[in-house]
């Protein structure tokens, strides 16, 4: 079913609103004011609350729109469908626009704080078109083992010569290991990892392709640098495990991280810091070692092997007064060591899910004084701020990164204060 639609506002996942005969369809690649014809996702004469579908048409544009400069992910109508990058319409300065709106909107409706959030490019992405950012990808085999996507909507797998996502040192590493050229087993999961070079080093062996998860070139632990207020840490981290997928995101958010948490902590000379969803510890160096004279940590993370990597990053450090912890945050929070239970700071990184009411609790409960939250989904932090908001904390800072473009995501670093009636 095809139908004339005006798009009223943005929405979440990439898309915007409109109505048709009353009820309300979220289009893909469209644009707040636009007039548009929308081809509706089948089945579409269910008696859904709501309907979905894509523009096929632009009858009116708005000025944000640009013609896609990766056209396999643009619509379907023009020749696209590959996903990865559900934005390429909208230009530069409107991404940041949408994103800007988004997370305001989604910290007013859930969490009912009204504020205008800055948001940040991240330098030399401008410079790039929004592209070759990405340090690590994944695809699939075709069959013909051809590295591909697939195109939404269908079983088709489109192969691919490059991705114009990845970064230019990523795309070196595909050409030398010939990824490209195919020769795979159809169906095999493939995944590039390439720390980016920050430091000049060239690349060397410090890169990892993964074929199913079995490494077929480069190492299998990878190291990435990172520059934080004058300090470069060093971090083994598992090349089939998370990091921060941007070429910069590690450097802007731990400049920022650090900058909030001196801040917070001001001239005392020694504080107590949790750091949740710790990961192989981004955070965590520079926090124990960059914000005062002395400094007691705990740091929690879910996943095995990214503690082992954080506690060998420690190690070589030899930052003895980190407790470095592996399982479930809340489970974890519910034991935690006497000198360890009254942070005056905690730093928490969680998944899109987000925190959840019974962390915020915990959090509150160990009468922390500033909370920074990191998050990578607008709608989880808004809730999870309503949440903070109702057990006395309010919202001191807040700013967004845009460390994903062409995409809809967006990464938030808000503050949260303790109220000083309850300090």
């Amino acid at each position: 079913m095809d139908a004339e639609v005006r798009i009223e506002r943005y929405a979440d996942q990439g898309r915007c609103v409109g109505h048709i005969d009353g009820r309300v369809v979220f289009v893909r690649f469209a644009l707040p004011g636009e007039l548009v014809r929308v081809t509706l996702d089948e089945p579409h004469d269910r008696d859904d609350r709501f309907w979905t579908g894509e523009v096929t048409e632009v009858l009116e544009a708005s000025p944000d729109r640009v013609p896609p400069a990766w056209p396999l992910a643009g619509p379907l109508a023009m020749g696209g469908g590959v996903g990865g990058a559900d934005l390429v319409h909208v230009s530069l300065s409107g991404q940041l626009r949408w994103k800007a709106v988004t997370v305001s909107e989604q910290l007013s409706r859930l969490g009912h704080i009204d504020v205008a959030v800055p948001i940040e490019r991240i330098a030399g992405d401008e410079e790039l078109g929004g592209f070759h950012w990405r340090t690590r990808i994944e695809m699939i085999a075709d069959d013909d083992g051809h590295p591909s996507m697939r195109r939404r909507g269908t079983h088709v797998r489109v192969p691919l010569d490059t991705m114009p996502l990845a970064t230019n040192a990523l795309l070196s590493v595909a050409d030398a290991r010939h990824v490209w050229d195919g020769g795979l087993e159809p169906g095999s999961q493939i995944r590039l990892s390439v720390p980016e070079p920050r430091d000049g080093r060239a690349t060397g062996d410090n890169y990892a392709v993964l074929v199913d998860g079995e490494l077929t070139a480069g190492s299998d632990r990878l190291t990435e640098r990172v520059t934080v207020a004058g300090t470069t840490f060093e971090y083994a981290v598992d090349a089939n495990g998370f990091w921060q997928i941007h070429r910069q995101a590690p450097v802007a958010l731990s400049n920022h991280v650090i900058d909030l948490a001196r801040r917070e902590i001001g001239d005392q000379p020694s504080a107590t810091i949790w750091d949740l969803y710790s990961g192989s510890g981004l955070f965590t160096l520079p926090l124990a070692t960059l914000v005062v004279p002395r400094t007691h940590m705990l740091s929690v993370e879910g996943g095995r092997t990214a503690v082992k990597n954080a506690q060998r990053n420690l190690r070589h450090l030899n930052l003895t007064d980190v407790d470095a912890r592996c399982g479930d945050v809340a489970k974890t929070l519910a034991n935690v060591p006497a000198h360890l239970a009254h942070p005056g700071l905690i730093v928490l990184d969680p998944p899109r899910a987000g925190a959840r009411a019974k962390v915020c609790r915990q959090m509150a409960e160990s009468g922390a004084r500033s909370i920074i939250y990191i998050a990578c989904d607008p709608t989880s932090l808004g809730r999870d701020a309503g949440t903070l908001r109702t057990l006395g904390y309010e919202l001191a800072d807040v700013r967004a990164f845009d460390i994903y473009p062409m995409t809809h995501h967006v990464e938030t670093v808000a503050l949260f204060r303790r109220t000083a009636e309850l300090a």
